[in-house]
């Protein structure tokens, strides 16, 4: 008897019809999403290593510790080779010893590496597709601020029921939404090029402009 793989994607139905916001929380309009894209399936193993592959990239790699060459000290001899009934000893800093070096310590590395391109794609659009499901993302028109005010940012994100940990992704980052929310805590903010799907499993909520989630649909086409 035939045993069945067990399935590495899940699959969920969404609807492919997005509604667009203006800035005060109502519909302005709708954003026909393909479907041949967005339909529902999440493979959770290629999102486990596209999150393990971008944490590990941005590791910093510095950490040290020090050898028995390089601790200061411990030229001399502790007491001769022979005669004295203890054990051998070469050096007041081998690794044994208080105040010694490191056997096998840290030393800085490259914890980076990559992923295919095509795997890199497929994990941005399941994390999408996620998110999706769990009706998280909101799209809405192009976000103009005259002049940069926190409060302002904060009203908008207010007016479309935004909660919790939010990420806003915009099409060109502008000098006032850039410094209008980075004194929100909870709030993100970063160009669609340079989405991630580790961007989007960090962020409970995804507030994408029409035209910034347009491009992003061509770009993973």
């Amino acid at each position: 008897m035939a045993v069945k793989k067990e399935a590495k994607s899940k699959v969920g139905e969404i609807s492919t019809r997005l509604p667009v916001y203006d800035l005060k929380g109502k519909v302005a309009g709708n954003i026909q999403l393909d479907g041949k894209l967005f339909d529902g399936r999440v493979n959770k193993t290629l999102l486990y290593e596209a999150k393990k592959m971008y944490e590990a990239n941005s590791r910093r790699g510095t950490a040290s510790a020090k050898t028995i060459s390089e601790v200061s000290g411990g030229g001399v001899k502790p007491w001769r080779q022979k005669g004295t009934g203890r054990a051998r000893v070469g050096s007041s800093r081998n690794p044994i010893w208080r105040h010694g070096g490191t056997a096998f310590g840290p030393k800085p590395r490259d914890f980076g590496y990559s992923m295919p391109k095509k795997a890199r794609k497929k994990a941005l659009l399941s994390s999408l597709n996620a998110r999706l499901l769990e009706q998280k993302i909101k799209s809405v028109v192009k976000i103009e601020l005259e002049e940069p005010k926190t409060r302002r940012f904060s009203v908008i994100l207010d007016n479309l029921k935004i909660e919790g940990k939010a990420m806003v992704v915009v099409d060109t980052m502008s000098e006032s939404i850039k410094r209008s929310s980075r004194n929100l805590r909870l709030v993100s903010l970063k160009e669609g090029r340079n989405l991630n799907a580790r961007d989007i499993l960090l962020n409970e909520c995804i507030v994408i402009e029409k035209e910034a989630l347009e491009k992003l649909t061509e770009r993973l086409k």
